[in-house]
């Protein structure tokens, strides 16, 4: 069996762990990644991306379908679901090829298997790394980075079958499009099956346990996506549980309990099971460490660092907010903390963008107004609505608004929320702005191009201060 010797381990290939190794290989570090089963992780193969490559094809069959508004007319459109997933699939192998490639580009030792915490060696760190039951490597390092990630989550008696039932995996690949579908749970994954396969025709139904859809969101943001996907023919439940979900050859019966009214029962073809994750924490080797685990996440310094100093952890294994950017930043952050890098600043996750990609898409960076009244700030806010922007108008979608929120006597940017189209990309300027700890003045003082969609995004700022120009 081969003995290996390296400065840095990654277990985990995903966008956490990828990154944090070509930033070690940077570093003139000898660096292995140890994946266990696809370069890119749950994101680029079954997650981030491919979901991106379906909810694209879900947005052209809308466009076609509104074809007359824009003086087009065909007599008949049609989609094949079965290409749809297929490209999906190939749009994902692409890019994981493609991780695989900067890897060997960068000489980064990748080792195919599960990697678990044996014995020190010389007071190093060290790995087992099997395969199929069998241990094919043992691996000492410097130092290791635990990066291998989250999955669904599963509750008793909600829990995927493979068939009727789907986890996020099972959604990505089906074999035939639903007619009627459940999806449990509102957060950004939820919705965005829930986008996609409305858009494709299925009778969708969401349930949420929360009483509004997006809970992360600002509850302004929360409601005007609500209208939206009612008004797209989705079928929205909230303060509502599901109890029981009874599969057969057919379909699944859900039991539903409303904590405002009777309880409801309903029959679909297939059910998503959208209930946030847990960690990867287990098989790892941990219990015989310090590295402590709560609520099944690696606990961490600001550098990422775990009780054995020599041992790190990023991602979605160490806790929320449960996003690829998050991962790889941190992956970044701690490299740079093993090679001793000055200047260094610690993850400040308000100044994190979320997005959601469903119709019409959802962004968000910073507080909310309702958490930063509770929090006891003064506030002012600012808000426009895409109706009077002109690309929005010109584009044909006006469905959405730009929110800001400010601390009223210094004028920080709190945080910003937006929904409508592309905002998913237009974030990035406010996240800028809270990064470089941008006021009101350095916004107003921006000037935004015309004719484009991130012009409301000026406007929503002047409107915090009442000098809004076009409403």
């Amino acid at each position: 069996m081969p003995n290996h010797e390296f400065d840095l381990v990654v277990i985990g290939g995903g966008p956490g762990g990828y990154v944090a190794a070509i930033r070690a290989a940077q570093l003139k570090m000898k660096t292995a990644v140890i994946e266990r089963e696809n370069l890119g992780g749950i994101c680029l193969n079954w997650g981030c991306i491919p979901t991106k490559a379906l909810l694209r094809s879900a947005e052209i069959n809308t466009m076609l379908h509104h074809m007359g508004d824009f003086g087009f007319s065909a007599k008949e459109t049609s989609f094949d679901f079965g290409k749809i997933i297929d490209r999906s699939r190939k749009v994902a192998g692409r890019l994981s090829g493609g991780v695989k490639f900067l890897l060997k580009k960068h000489n980064v030792t990748v080792f195919d298997g599960e990697a678990k915490l044996a014995a020190r060696a010389a007071g190093k760190p060290t790995l087992n790394v099997s395969k199929n039951g069998a241990v094919t490597d043992t691996i000492t390092a410097k130092k290791i980075i635990i990066a291998t990630g989250a999955r669904a989550r599963s509750l008793p008696g909600l829990a995927p079958d493979g068939d009727r039932i789907w986890s996020y995996r099972e959604a990505m690949v089906p074999k035939s499009m639903p007619k009627s579908l459940l999806v449990v749970g509102s957060g950004a994954i939820g919705i965005e099956f829930a986008s996609f396969y409305r858009q494709l025709g299925a009778d969708v139904t969401v349930v949420e346990v929360l009483d509004r859809i997006l809970p992360v969101e600002d509850s302004e943001i929360s409601g005007l996506a609500h209208k939206q996907f009612t008004k797209q023919g989705m079928k929205i439940i909230t303060a509502a549980s599901v109890k029981s979900l009874a599969a057969s050859k057919t379909g699944v019966t859900a039991t539903i309990d409303v904590k405002a009214g009777p309880a409801q029962t309903i029959t679909v073809e297939n059910v998503i099971l959208a209930m946030g994750i847990v960690g990867n924490v287990e098989n790892l080797g941990l219990e015989s460490t310090k590295i402590k685990v709560e609520k099944t996440h690696i606990v961490t310094n600001q550098f990422m660092q775990t009780d054995e100093p020599d041992i790190y952890a990023i991602g979605d294994v160490v806790g929320a907010p449960w996003l690829a950017h998050k991962a790889s930043h941190e992956g970044v952050l701690a490299v740079e903390h093993i090679a001793g890098e000055k200047h260094l600043h610690p993850l400040d996750v308000s100044k994190i963008p979320g997005c959601t990609y469903c119709s019409p898409q959802i962004a968000s960076v910073g507080m909310t107004e309702d958490r930063a009244k509770q929090a006891g700030i003064a506030v002012r806010v600012g808000r426009f609505p895409l109706v009077g922007n002109g690309k929005a108008v010109a584009l044909g979608e006006t469905d959405g608004m730009i929110k800001t929120v400010f601390d009223a006597k210094t004028g920080e940017l709190l945080g910003a929320h937006m929904i409508g189209p592309e905002v998913t990309e237009m974030i990035q300027g406010f996240v800028i702005a809270r990064t470089m700890e941008a006021t009101e003045q350095d916004l107003m003082n921006s000037i935004f191009p015309h004719p484009t969609v991130s012009e409301a995004m000026g406007e929503s700022v002047l409107d915090a201060y009442g000098k809004v120009i076009h409403v």
